[in-house]
């Protein structure tokens, strides 16, 4: 790792080549067994190697298929989308989904240290209540409740913004704050959100995380000067000159290595090469949704039919890997500027609400950001101004389910990814109710100073505005749910997130989640990292 050049003080220049000395050492000289071995350095597995690293007892190896984070495209928050198709992004396709008219959804994923925070949008959204009460439901382990989750919360945030002891820390090493240097649009779309009946909140993971509706100023990891905070960066880089830390990038984990039902390692490409290490303790999975069940179902760990389908010899059957995959399906509504502004590529405004009164927790949302942005099937019936800004609104609660399947027995082969966006009948209605009201939001009172013209959609109803949101329909790439936590025949890992009848093997990662939580994600999935890290701990006596 290279010394990082958003970081000035003397001290980080020190820690830095420190690191890079220690890393230096420690790569050169593997050893064939560690403790414990984390799959994944994104906002999971980099926060479960960081905690299990600081028993300096534990030797811990950290696995990751990507490069180095020391990249202006990772540090520059406003650089991020140039990363979108770059080696920085696994680049994922969808199959083609009937419900969207035959059209393949770009999935991006993070390939390098940090996963999804290096890359994506830098929002730090906590989810709702009702999506942890749901956790600890489904899982029947208190500790996943939405109290347990925010003493969580407050612990590891470093929170910049106006006080607020009962929801915010300003003791850990997670660094947040308001959107700095926000565009103007930023204010004007809350008070367009309150205009038409939201309630506006201060932040938008205090109370309006307890509310059925809400609007802020959307929390980012960015840094007044424009730096980017990734979770790898805040959990585990500042112990990397450790020497019970090995990080190792460029390895891509190929399988599971196994002594009966218990797994007792991973086979690792790297630098050309085959490799082999050992884990004395356990093996974290924190690869993400779509690699942590292609990596369960190429080393047996799946349903029996599917493993027989394409040569897998079945080690455990567990018919839910793979299954219950869920993204945060949304649609870009689009106004042209009346002057173009600066650029600005953040999301800095963020509105929660109910598709129907009768829900008593949001399930649409949507975040506003200075861009322009749409899918090549309405770009070209609606055109792209040089100048606009987009209101991206999504269903938070979908329930469409989507299924990720092998297409052969080698670790090589691509994997198939079926979407199945918008095929409950339910998500049609929501996506409609979103669109209608982002229109209303985008065409008040207060942002017209803002406005030039609506782009898209304009005033359409009944079928046509059918096929525009079926023509929009893209993702947040918030892929989830596809290992998920609980207790019926489907699930796949407990609540403390350990693969049923499997010994030595945890997840963490997005792919647990039962359910996909109300807006962005990472947040959640550094959670997960905790949670999976207090169960390690507890259960090893770290």
């Amino acid at each position: 790792m290279n010394t990082p050049t958003y970081n000035d003080t003397t001290a980080d220049f020190e820690l830095a080549e420190r690191v890079r000395t220690n890393q230096k050492r420690l790569t050169a000289d593997l050893m064939p067994q560690y403790d414990f071995i984390v799959c994944g350095a994104g906002s999971s597995g980099s926060v479960v190697a960081r905690r299990l690293a600081e028993n300096p007892d534990a030797s811990v190896l950290l696995l990751e298929a990507g490069g180095s984070d020391d990249l202006p495209s990772v540090w520059s928050a406003d650089q991020w989308p140039t990363n979108l198709g770059s080696p920085r992004d696994w680049g994922f396709q969808s199959a083609p989904d009937p419900n969207l008219y035959g059209r393949t959804l770009p999935l991006s994923m993070g390939k390098v240290l940090g996963g999804g925070s290096s890359i994506n949008v830098m929002i730090w959204a906590r989810g709702h209540r009702s999506d942890w009460d749901f956790f600890a439901a489904e899982s029947g382990e208190p500790a996943w409740n939405y109290e347990s989750v925010l003493n969580i919360y407050r612990r590891i945030e470093d929170w910049r913004g106006e006080p607020d002891p009962r929801y915010r820390g300003t003791s850990g090493p997670v660094f947040i704050q308001p959107a700095p240097n926000r565009h103007p649009l930023a204010a004007a779309v809350v008070d367009a959100a309150g205009s038409l009946g939201i309630p506006t909140f201060a932040s938008a993971n205090g109370s309006m995380m307890e509310a059925k509706a809400g609007a802020s100023i959307t929390d980012l990891r960015v840094h007044d000067d424009g730096s980017r905070e990734s979770v790898f960066r805040s959990y585990t880089y500042p112990y990397m000159d450790r020497p019970n830390l090995t990080v190792l990038t460029h390895a891509m984990v190929k399988q599971l290595a196994w002594e009966g039902n218990r797994v007792t390692g991973v086979e690792v490409s790297h630098g050309g090469q085959t490799r082999h290490f050992t884990a004395g303790t356990e093996v974290v999975l924190s690869l993400g949704a779509i690699h942590t069940p292609k990596l369960l179902m190429q080393s047996g760990v799946g349903d029996e039919t599917e493993l027989r389908r394409v040569g897998v010899p079945v080690r455990q059957h567990l018919p839910g890997v793979g299954q219950n995959y869920q993204d945060h399906i949304g649609f870009d509504c689009m106004w042209e500027f009346k002057e173009p502004p600066p650029p600005n590529f953040r999301a800095e405004a963020t509105m929660t609400w109910t598709s129907k009164p009768e829900l008593d927790a949001p399930d649409l949302f949507a975040c506003a950001g200075a861009i322009v942005k749409t899918t090549p099937e309405n770009a070209a019936r609606y055109g792209i101004p040089d100048a606009g800004w987009i209101l991206f609104g999504a269903l938070s609660r979908p329930q469409s389910r989507g299924r990720i399947r092998l297409t052969g027995a080698d670790p090589d082969d691509p994997i198939e990814i079926n979407v199945n966006a918008l095929s409950h009948p339910d998500d049609l209605r929501a996506a409609t109710a979103c669109v209608e009201f982002i229109r209303e939001v985008g065409n008040a009172a207060p942002v017209r100073p803002h406005v030039k013209r609506e782009v898209m959609p304009g005033c359409l109803k009944g079928g046509a505005l059918e096929d525009f949101i079926r023509n929009a329909a893209t993702t947040y790439w918030h892929q989830v749910g596809t290992a998920k936590m609980g207790r019926d025949a489907m699930s796949v890992v407990d609540g403390s997130l350990k693969v049923y009848g499997v010994e030595k093997l945890r997840i963490a990662d997005g792919s647990i989640m039962p359910r996909i939580t109300t807006a962005n994600t990472m947040a959640p999935c550094v959670v997960i990292g905790e949670r999976a890290a207090e169960s390690i701990k507890a259960e090893h006596g770290l």
